[in-house]
Formats: C-alpha cells, structure tokens, sequence
C-alpha cells in the first residue's frame, strides 16, 4: 500500500516545504489547506507519497519546521494511486513501514491493558491443554493460542528500541513481556492445576507428551523453524504485512514453553519448567539476537533516519 500523509506544518514554512516536496518524484499528489488546522495552529499539507519516499517527505518535513511542537503528522494508507503521468513511478514501489508506523503497531499490540492480559491468559489457558492432549487437537490448541496470545510484539520492541536507541522503547518492551508472560504462566498452572485435581490428566501424562520432550530437547530441526519464524516475523513487522503476523507466532515455540513452565510448577516437575524457561529463552534470543541486525540493515540502507518524536 502506498502512504497519505496530513501534516499540519506553520504557515511561514509551506511554501517552501512544498517546492521541495513537488520536487520528489515519490510524491504523487500534494495539496494545501491554508489555516485549517486549529491544534496545532497551521496549514495542513496532504501528502500522496509512494512507500519509498516516505522517509525522505518526513525528513524534509521535520528539517522544515523549527520547534517540532508546532508539527503534527497522521498516515494512512491509501488502497491504490491511480495516475496515468505516474503510473511507471507507482507500479515500482516497494513495501516498506516507516519507524513511526512500526512503533505505533508495536505499541497497539503490546501495551499493557487489560484486552492484552486477558489475550494472554486465554493463550496460556488453552495452550495447557494442548501440552496433555493427543497429536490432532494438540496441534489445533498450540495454533490458536499462538494466534490468540499477542506475545511476539512486546518482545519485539526490544530490538527496535536498541537500533534506533530509543530506551523507553526496550523498557517498555521488557515490561510488557515480563507481565503478559507471567500472566500466561499463571493461567497455563491454574489450568494444569485443576486438570489435575479432577482427573483429566497427570504430571506423567505431561512428562511423556512427544511435543512436551520436542519443547525439552528441540533439535536442529525445531530450532531452524524457530528461528526462520523469529526472522519472518521482524521482516512482515518491517513491511507493513501485518496481516501474516500469525504465521511466524506458529513457527516458534515461545508460547507453548511458556505454558510449559507453569504447568511444570502445577505439577511440582521443576525439571519440565526448567526446560521451558529454557526453551523461552532460546526463542526470544531468537527475535533478539536476528532482529537487531536486520532492523539496523533497514536504518542503514533504507530508512536513513530516527523517528521524529
């Protein structure tokens, strides 16, 4: 999708501002709303640019105006450019965020609130059945609270935050993890727990599950899924495609390890929640340790600039 920017800039600097943004081939369309913006006082430009120029519009923008209190931006996407003079420029763009839209889907999918504990407790709750349940709904249970459980975007935030060093960021990623993961941890022992006490299953049932000793002893095999999941993930975050989020949350292994640890402490096998923190830890070094190096390729070769506030 390309981009639609409204940024609302003072009035000394729109003229100017506006020859050099006519001046980009990337920019499409630009229009000019004199006044019309009350908070912040201004002129309000919009902004029909290509993915590819977005970065070089805010920078000029932001190089623009002085006091960067009197600049505000909104983007969105728009579903098509229909421009015949343009048309060889359009159909060549790229699908690229830019830092702030990837900041904001990060903060939307892993603030603390009370829709995000409740997702992950959900998570941890039915993928503790999943690690006592035969192969076919063990399967369907490890899928859904991957999907359910928004446990990859907190941790992400971390290696976004480090690239572009911006430590509220990682701050607010580690803490977002930490609570949301051990709300999950609580709710998968909550529900070992009572699965116990009424019957339903075992500590040894647990112990001798075939995926609970692939989570204890991943082999080069799982770990490769693992990480071309953590690397699939942090490249849809990169390139707006939010919509297949869910298939990089499938190929790793962190929620299900995560219930694992509870459900290991219901069932007072320290020796299981040992496993899963461990194998918790490998997958989050994962998103750690390849995503710092891509999101710093992206700031190096593509993006060229921090994110203006």
């Amino acid at each position: 999708m390309h981009r639609t920017l409204e940024i609302t800039v003072p009035t000394a600097v729109t003229d100017p501002l506006c020859q050099q943004l006519t001046a980009l081939d990337e920019v499409i369309g630009l229009s000019v709303q004199p006044g019309a913006s009350r908070k912040p006082a201004g002129d309000v430009l919009v902004v029909h640019v290509l993915n590819r120029g977005a970065d070089e519009v805010l920078r000029q923008v932001r190089a623009a105006v002085p006091n960067e209190n009197d600049l505000s931006i909104v983007t969105s996407e728009a579903a098509s450019f229909i421009s015949p003079t343009d048309h060889k420029v359009i159909i060549d763009d790229k699908d690229e965020a830019i830092w702030e839209e990837v900041e904001s889907g990060l903060r939307h999918q892993g603030t603390i609130t009370t829709n995000y504990l409740l997702l992950m407790a959900l998570g941890g709750l039915i993928c503790a059945v999943g690690l006592v349940s035969d192969p076919v709904p063990q399967a369907v249970a490890f899928i859904a609270s991957a999907i359910i459980a928004p446990g990859f975007d907190p941790m992400t935030k971390v290696p976004v935050g480090l690239v572009l060093q911006r430590w509220p960021l990682v701050w607010r990623g580690i803490q977002s993890a930490l609570v949301g993961y051990a709300v999950l941890v609580l709710t998968a022992a909550l529900t070992m727990y009572v699965l116990v006490a009424t019957g339903e299953t075992t500590a040894e049932q647990l112990a001798s599950n075939s995926e609970v000793k692939n989570l204890m002893h991943p082999g080069l095999m799982e770990l490769l899924v693992a990480a071309a999941g953590a690397v699939a993930g942090v490249v849809i975050l990169a390139a707006y495609r939010r919509s297949f989020q869910a298939g990089p949350l499938i190929a790793m292994a962190f929620i299900p390890a995560a219930a694992l640890i509870g459900a290991g402490l219901a069932v007072g096998r320290f020796d299981l929640a040992l496993e899963g923190l461990e194998r918790f830890g490998a997958d989050w070094g994962f998103i750690i340790g390849l995503g710092v190096p891509f999101f710093w390729l992206k700031q190096k070769f593509v993006h060229h600039r921090k994110p203006i506030v």
